[in-house]
């Protein structure tokens, strides 16, 4: 049965930089953009049968409240753009790099998600199920509230990404690290974290099982809450 696990893990800043500085991150493959991309525009693919952009840039583009399905994007930059309440059900990323994008609410659900990079973006209820994420970093962005339930994560990285209340349920995770995260009221029910790394992240309380933290990493600080929490006594 899965349990709230409530703590109150609170590094300080300078204690969490320190760990940051000596620890060794797992290396991704980095997304392939080539260099002075011709502009292009999302509304370039409404109404066409196969939706693809290819070798462009995609900057201050609005395109809410749409619906766009199987979208396939490569070799894309994407920049200063919003896509708030679209749907891009079952659309396929590979080499693109989103910065300053603000996708919150957007439908990704049974995506193909791959040498993707998510810099300064906002994923605030994001629908991201069913999907499939190989060699993605987030980095300082926001995904509080969204949705990974029965979605697959290798070589996944979360670099200083809010993750408050955001939904892991029965998610498949190989070589995913959260470093400097927010993971307060993440819900990790029915999904092991075994080899997963946390210790630089924070938390008041997570939902999670006694038996999907067996092998997760943990910092010294973290592993006295739990196994207090477990009923365990801790004798000095």
């Amino acid at each position: 049965m899965d349990e709230i696990i409530s703590t109150k893990n609170t590094f300080s800043h300078s204690i969490m930089n320190e760990i940051f500085e000596k620890r060794n991150f797992m290396k991704i493959d980095l997304p392939k953009v080539a260099a002075d991309l011709p502009p292009r525009n999302f509304y370039d693919l409404v109404d066409e049968e196969d939706p693809t952009l290819e070798m462009c840039s995609i900057t201050h583009s609005v395109f809410e409240n749409e619906v766009l399905h199987r979208v396939r994007l490569s070799n894309v930059v994407v920049k200063n753009c919003r896509f708030n309440h679209t749907d891009f059900g079952r659309t396929d990323f590979t080499d693109v790099c989103f910065e300053n994008c603000d996708l919150s609410n957007v439908n990704l659900s049974k995506s193909s998600i791959h040498r993707v990079e998510f810099k300064n973006c906002k994923l605030v209820g994001a629908n991201l199920t069913e999907s499939s994420f190989g060699n993605v970093r987030f980095d300082n962005s926001s995904l509080n509230l969204a949705a990974f339930g029965n979605s697959k994560l290798e070589k996944v990285i979360f670099q200083d990404v809010s993750l408050k209340n955001t939904d892991f349920y029965d998610c498949k995770l190989k070589k995913v690290e959260f470093q400097l995260c927010n993971l307060d009221g993440a819900n990790f029910e029915h999904t092991s974290l075994k080899g997963i790394d946390i210790s630089s992240s924070t938390f008041e309380k997570l939902t999670v099982s006694i038996d999907d933290l067996n092998g997760c990493k943990v910092s010294t600080n973290q592993a006295v809450q739990f196994a207090t929490l477990m009923g365990l006594i801790i004798k000095n």
